[in-house]
């Protein structure tokens, strides 16, 4: 841990850490030359076996085939979607994009046609490459049913097909780029309202996830078992480019399940492995029960909740290895904070741990943006190479994210001690987190109150053991017969994937109010947890 005594909750940039200003090509061919024979990439099949694997210059080669491809069909600086669950594929395409100097905008496989085509449209995408089939279900139908309306996209390729996705390989020439260009554009809340296409370069991506590799004690030639989805930061950036520029094995798990990844691990012997709390849980379950041999696991790292108690008695149980817990947000490449392995029980458990190294954090009064007292609730902010370029197409939204002192608000409320150690005390957002996954009440809102029998709703995450949290639909009706469960599950799952359905959907008839005439989603949540809606809940 750093040692500091601060006098107040502001924690200045350490620089214990190598900082170079990078490219993802860069990268590559650095490591493919180093690492030529080393493993870089191996895929997790369903049934716990090791599929299609590529070592470091084997990784290189296939890359630059795609981005040959690519440039061949987009000009510098184009935006392509990738829709898809997590396969080699999808990595390929990751840097295939970034060697040809295009940026990838991401997306989430379960998304319905209205949401991909809100992703494709808002973000200026010219192309959607999508994994034709994700658990059985086919992806192609979603895809035309998104972009039959947008002429802006000209090309809708299968990732599986080599002839499509390659075709102009050779005619197509790589392009030199800069490590502050952007070269990702992934969809989030912001600090409120619906998602928006955050722009992530280069520079921020690879410096940011070295500084959690290297915290976590990630070293050359470790194999890390990856089963974040690659949509998301926490798979697409900190499992993907960590993974290379410590030069270690991402071991890509194509779908979650707990048995096929302690399969793996008595097998494969992996020194480091990743996942949300929930992820964790059934890995530590399913290695109990098969009474299989976790201990080579050296590290294992999650994000997206605090690690219960039990949770790190458990992973200390089964691999003999503490479970650290990063805490960021995507609009930060994601990293802010991250605990350490030599951290104790009690910070491991109800702390963020300490700030990564090359930025600055502090905990500011969210009136006058001063710097709060050591202790003090305040808004948490950071400040450093790593924060985006921006929201795309919103300058509105990015001035009220990055203030003119370059402090990213990160919308959650929190604390620092005098050793720099962080603590999420709430949110001046009100995102929910279900299961390490970011859902935002006004999009949910806004699609239930379509519903013609509902004329107010407000959306808000309650605490859940499992999920951390989950989500609850609060409404009020029209005069006369209300919508049932099924019928209002049904109506909601027409528009949004199935993560944002509610768990829970309780009707009210009058709303606890703030003087301003604001719902207060918190008290509406407080007041569930308390039990208070027992006879308020929809019927079936």
């Amino acid at each position: 841990m750093y040692k500091v005594q601060l006098t107040e909750s502001y924690f200045p940039a350490q620089t214990n850490t190598p900082y170079r200003e990078m490219t993802i090509a860069q990268i590559l061919r650095e490591q493919a030359e180093r690492l030529s024979n080393q493993k870089a990439l191996r895929e997790l099949l369903d049934d716990g076996e090791i599929g299609r694997e590529w070592t470091f210059s084997e990784l290189l080669a296939d890359a630059e085939t795609v981005g040959r491809a690519l440039a061949s069909r987009h000009k510098a600086g184009a935006r392509i979607g990738i829709f898809a669950s997590n396969c080699p594929d999808w990595v390929l395409l990751e840097y295939g994009a970034a060697l040809a100097g295009v940026t990838l905008v991401t997306i989430n496989p379960s998304f319905t046609p209205r949401e991909v085509k809100f992703v494709l449209d808002q973000s200026g995408s010219e192309a959607i490459y999508y994994l034709p089939f994700v658990r059985g279900t086919a992806l192609k139908p979603t895809v035309d049913a998104a972009c039959d309306e947008l002429p802006a996209i000209k090309h809708r390729v299968a990732i599986t097909d080599s002839d499509a996705l390659l075709a102009g390989h050779d005619s197509g020439k790589l392009r030199e780029t800069e490590p502050f260009d952007v070269v990702q554009i992934q969809y989030t809340s912001g600090t409120t309202g619906f998602p928006k296409g955050v722009l992530l370069h280069q520079q921020g991506l690879l410096q940011s996830n070295f500084d959690v590799f290297d915290r976590i004690g990630v070293e050359e030639g470790d194999a890390y078992v990856c089963p974040f989805p690659l949509f998301h930061t926490a798979g697409g950036a900190v499992s993907v480019l960590g993974s290379l520029t410590k030069g270690a094995t991402m071991i890509l798990v194509s779908n979650f399940d707990p048995a096929a990844v302690v399969k793996c691990i008595a097998r494969e012997k992996p020194q480091i492995l990743g996942g949300v709390p929930t992820m964790l849980v059934g890995i530590i379950e399913a290695a109990r029960a098969m009474g299989a041999d976790c201990t080579s696991i050296r590290r294992s790292v999650s994000g997206g909740a605090l690690v219960a108690p039990d949770l790190v008695r458990g992973g200390q149980e089964i691999f003999g290895a503490p479970i650290l817990i990063v805490y960021g947000q995507t609009e930060c490449s994601p990293g802010l904070t991250h605990t350490w392995p030599t951290d104790r029980e009690e910070d491991l458990t109800q702390t963020i741990g300490q700030p990564l190294a090359h930025m600055d954090v502090s905990i500011r009064d969210t009136g006058d943006n001063s710097v709060c007292p050591i202790g003090v609730q305040g808004e948490i902010c950071v400040r450093g190479y790593h924060v985006m370029k921006g929201y795309n197409d919103n300058p509105d939204a990015t001035a009220a994210a990055i203030d003119g002192d370059g402090w990213l608000h990160t919308g959650d409320l929190g604390t620092m001690d005098e050793r720099g150690y962080c603590k999420i005390t709430g949110r001046v957002k009100e995102m929910i987190i279900r299961g390490g996954e970011n859902l935002f009440p006004a999009e949910i809102e806004a699609a239930m109150l379509e519903h013609p029998m509902l004329v107010e709703v407000a959306v808000a995450g309650v605490a859940d053991e499992k999920w951390g949290e989950l989500v609850a639909c609060f409404m009020r009706a029209a005069e006369g017969e209300k919508p049932s469960t099924n019928e209002l599950r049904s109506f909601i799952r027409e528009r949004l994937s199935p993560q944002k359905t509610p768990a829970y959907w309780v009707w009210v008839t009058e709303w606890p109010m703030t003087g301003s005439g604001k719902i207060q989603k918190f008290e509406l949540a407080d007041a569930f947890e308390r039990g208070e809606f027992e006879d308020q809940m929809a019927q079936n």
